[in-house]
């Protein structure tokens, strides 16, 4: 407006004659302004250039092209990577195999884990179908078989158990361990929460796997026996179930009691073969299926239920279950135990990835298994489904049954697909017993552990403390406090470890400030030029002296040697 003004009164001037502009007076208005207020106003030179370089950048990173798009794709949805790759005549065969067998697998497990997370069996089954397919598309781990995980489940049935007592709905113990589930997968992605799993050291995981097989085995006993007691859970719940348990041994239902040693009269030694020849066996003898059809058959003809008040699986309803929110409103109460849950499920998850690529010399992304297993528990949490994870078992089971390739994870879903869809009712006269014992006989990998303790007081001593602290604090006091104690205790052998110092320096280090960081370093470790002078002459004396051993020990050798040499020839003559 102001240049506006400006033109029309300069073209008026030029009208004029020049008389008229002697005589004539002009003024011209504008606004007065400080510096501060113009470069408000107007600006600057550096921020119009700074607009547009953030301009240009936005446009760089908006701006997608075809073989950007398509790497995005592959990086983010793996299996748009694997698939066109796959050599259909090397692979389908091993992959078939080894996913109807893990299938397999997965139906009794899956039952029987969801016996220990105290919700209904048919979630078990929801649990052993929604991870596999997602995982199958977005993760990397090519022998990774994800499911029910028995220590996951325990930790969730301990969480589930304290909240579901207050409410009289049965379907709200499912919901909790679906916020559960959900509240976890925010935590590691939506918090990045997964670097705590760094924490979480070799010694800590075998230690805590082995400890937990103690608190699954003692938790099954009552369905074992037949006796229908409360679950403990906080600090010394172990010893408070066993307790139970010996109190009410006279209550023991014979029945029960007789299906479950017939049980483990099976699945141990079947076990204990499939485990000895697994190089010889195509596929491991499926004794958890066999035991349950027959079980569930003995049961059904002779009414076993009815006549020996035998506890049974009950209803299993045919097809998939509606999508529904978890129960939200206990997430106050569940946020501190899902923190353990979540650590454990991911730290196990990403060993047995990284293990498995490293036998088969292919590699897999820390970051794309993070999304793989956030994606895959988020939406499994909205079909009723608990805590899984990548499990030791099923993964043994499909690299050894020849599995190349994600693809197996297809048929191990088919195989549950057809069970839900199908056959599922027809498991209602399965006795919990079997599930019991098929839980107990799956952990005997757990209680291997203690094997690796012999070499590992040879390798490491502190190492060897870490692992006997950690099982004794799981064992003694629970799950989820053992576990903080082993970390905590991990973590303080590193710091107070003796002769370690560790230095923070704020700053680069450069010619400038370098006498500074000698003073640092000199008065952390006591390290004075005079110290460091003698101990180099007592390290040259000591070098001195095993270089003169060495040498009067040649000289020995070789006068020795003339002598016996001059002595057979003195015989010979």
């Amino acid at each position: 407006m102001q240049v506006t003004q400006y033109r029309q009164t300069h073209d008026a001037i030029k009208s004029m004659d020049v008389p008229s502009i002697m005589s004539a007076s002009v003024a011209v208005y504008r606004n007065i302004y400080t510096e501060d207020r113009f470069r408000q106003t107007y600006g600057t030179e550096d921020q119009s250039r700074e607009r547009e370089r953030l301009r240009d950048r936005l446009a760089q990173r908006c701006s997608c092209s075809q073989v950007d798009c398509l790497h995005l794709l592959q990086k983010r949805l793996p299996v748009s990577s694997w698939l066109p790759k796959y050599k259909l005549k090397k692979w389908l065969l091993g992959d078939i195999i080894a996913g109807l067998t893990v299938g397999i697998v997965h139906i009794p497990q899956g039952m029987a884990f969801a016996l220990l997370t105290s919700v209904a069996p048919v979630y078990g089954l929801y649990t052993s179908f929604f991870p596999v397919v997602l995982y199958m598309l977005f993760g990397t781990g090519h022998h990774v078989s994800t499911g029910t995980f028995a220590v996951l489940s325990l930790m969730t049935g301990s969480v589930v158990d304290v909240l579901s007592d207050e409410m009289l709905d049965s379907d709200y113990g499912i919901m909790i361990a679906c916020c559960v589930l959900l509240l976890s997968q925010l935590c590691m992605c939506g918090l990045q929460l997964g670097f705590l799993s760094t924490y979480l050291s070799e010694p800590i995981v075998k230690a805590f796997t082995s400890a937990a097989a103690f608190h699954v085995t003692v938790s099954q006993l009552q369905s074992m026996l037949g006796l229908r007691l409360p679950r403990y859970a906080g600090a010394f719940s172990l010893f408070k179930t066993l307790a139970s348990v010996m109190e009410n041994v006279p209550h023991t239902n014979l029945a029960e009691l007789v299906i479950s040693l017939l049980c483990l009269a099976v699945l141990v030694p079947v076990k204990e073969v499939n485990s000895r020849f697994r190089e010889r066996l195509r596929t491991p003898i499926p004794v958890e299926i066999i035991t349950v059809i027959i079980a569930t058959g003995i049961t059904y003809a002779f009414s076993l239920d009815s006549k020996y008040d035998i506890q049974i699986v009950g209803h299993i309803p045919a097809g998939f279950p509606e999508p529904r929110l978890p129960a939200l409103e206990t997430v106050p109460e569940i946020a501190g135990d899902t923190v353990a849950i979540t650590l454990v499920a991911y730290a196990v998850s990403v060993s047995l990835a990284m293990i498995y690529a490293d036998k088969h010399g292919y590699s897999i992304d820390p970051n794309q298994e993070l999304l793989a297993h956030g994606i895959s528990n988020t939406v499994s949490s909205l079909f009723t489904c608990f805590p899984n994870s990548a499990t030791l078992a099923t993964t043994n089971i499909l690299e050894s049954a020849g599995g190349h390739t994600q693809l197996a994870g297809l048929f191990t879903s088919l195989v549950v697909l057809i069970v839900l869809l199908l056959i599922g009712p027809l498991f209602y006269f399965l006795p919990k017993a079997v599930l019991a014992c098929i839980n107990v006989t799956s952990l005997r990998q757990m209680f291997l552990l203690f094997q690796d303790l012999p070499d590992l007081w040879r390798i490491s001593k502190i190492d060897f403390m870490v692992w006997l602290v950690t099982w004794l604090s799981v064992v003694v006091l629970n799950v989820d406090l053992g576990l903080a104690i082993g970390v905590v205790f991990s973590m303080m052998t590193v710091i107070c470890l003796p002769g370690v110092k560790i230095l923070t320096y704020n700053g680069p280090i450069y010619y400038g400030n370098r006498s500074f960081f000698k003073a640092d370093m000199t008065q952390l470790l006591g390290l004075t030029p005079e110290r460091i002078r003698s101990r180099e002459k007592a390290l040259k004396a000591i070098e001195k002296r095993e270089r003169e051993a060495v040498s009067s020990v040649v000289r020995l050798s070789i006068h020795q040697f003339i002598c016996n040499m001059l002595l057979k020839c003195r015989s010979l003559f």
